[in-house]
């Protein structure tokens, strides 16, 4: 097939070079230059313009838009109109699922094709693939395939769990997960629960990292709680290692473990890292889902949230808190602590 690709930053090109060793041929759009530049290297058409890539896609065309979510509405307002009706238009960023319903009917009146896709894989997707949750209709998401297909890992090694999802494209990686929107709302949970598998690991190391408090006496305070038994708490444990070994047999065994792994091998003491984590979306829209729909969610509640205060999001409260402790007790922070 022959594909249209708007951005061309991390995972948009190599997107476009995983399609290009597929045999795929690919005309691509993006702001910079020398993103365009090394995509032509490697086998891509590059166009300097929205009407110049319209131009070099043969009808029903079909547009790959691989961008920030919130520049997705001025792209299709100013690709929209170069394209005829039976184009189809693919949103494979990280846009929430109610903007896609909106852009579904906007478009659908001008006889245009929308299809969402959730795209996981980040920078690795070039070589292991990358899962995909498709939204939209039928048609569209059937003409799509090939493109699908060869963006998706295939089976990736693993024997199908069974169920019903077993003779499906499920157990190759990607799904039509339902109409329009579903491909979004699948990746919106699926990051959401990304969140609470980080922080469960994260938390669980920092308790390690910590074990050796036993050795570090402090003086006595009447507002900390003393640690109760020091002697409990002597260990040096080797990180790397700990990561290393969950990796083998473990129940807890995971890409992300890997990850973690290779990290704390790279910089054990994580000096490169200032600890101020971001969340594009999901992690919130996952939250308010929860919400409208009356489910429980604390454990991925709590992750977003640790993510708001890395960022200073709970340092008003904070100081709040520490000055009420002052007001009703006299209580002042100590030193190590300002």
């Amino acid at each position: 097939m022959q594909l249209g690709m708007i951005g061309a930053g991390r995972m948009g090109a190599n997107m476009v070079r995983r399609l290009l060793r597929g045999g795929h041929a690919c005309v691509v759009h993006s702001p910079s230059a020398a993103e365009l530049a090394s995509l032509a290297t490697e086998g891509a058409v590059t166009a300097a313009s929205l009407a110049e890539l319209v131009a070099s896609l043969p009808p029903p065309r079909a547009v790959w838009l691989m961008v920030p979510a919130a520049v997705v509405d001025a792209t299709i307002a100013s690709l929209a109109p170069l394209l005829s009706r039976g184009d189809t238009i693919v949103d494979g960023g990280n846009s929430h699922y109610v903007d896609d319903l909106r852009r579904h009917a906007e478009l659908k009146a001008r006889g245009i094709d929308h299809v969402d896709v959730g795209t996981s894989g980040g920078v690795w997707g070039l070589d292991r693939g990358y899962c995909l949750m498709i939204g939209g209709d039928d048609e569209p998401v059937r003409r799509l395939d090939p493109i699908l297909a060869c963006l998706a890992p295939a089976d990736a090694g693993l024997a199908p769990s069974g169920g019903a999802g077993a003779a499906g494209t499920s157990t190759q990686g990607y799904l039509h997960c339902g109409p329009s929107g579903a491909g979004h709302f699948v990746k919106m949970i699926h990051n959401g629960i990304e969140y609470g598998m980080m922080a469960a690991y994260a938390e669980g190391m920092a308790i390690l990292a910590a074990a050796d408090a036993g050795e570090h006496a402090r003086a006595p305070d009447a507002g900390t709680a003393p640690m109760r038994d020091p002697e409990h708490y002597r260990y040096h444990f080797d990180l790397p290692a700990i990561a290393e070994v969950w990796r083998r047999g473990s129940v807890i065994s995971s890409w992300l473990l890997d990850l973690t792994a290779q990290a704390l091998a790279d910089d054990p003491g994580l000096e490169n890292f200032a600890g101020r984590v971001a969340d594009s979306g999901e992690g919130r829209w996952t939250v308010q889902a929860a919400v409208d729909t009356s489910v429980p969610a604390p454990v991925l509640t709590a992750a977003l949230y640790a993510r708001f205060a890395s960022r200073g999001g709970a340092d008003f409260q904070n100081r709040l808190l520490s000055a009420m402790r002052h007001a009703f007790g006299g209580h002042h922070e100590p030193p190590e602590m300002v």
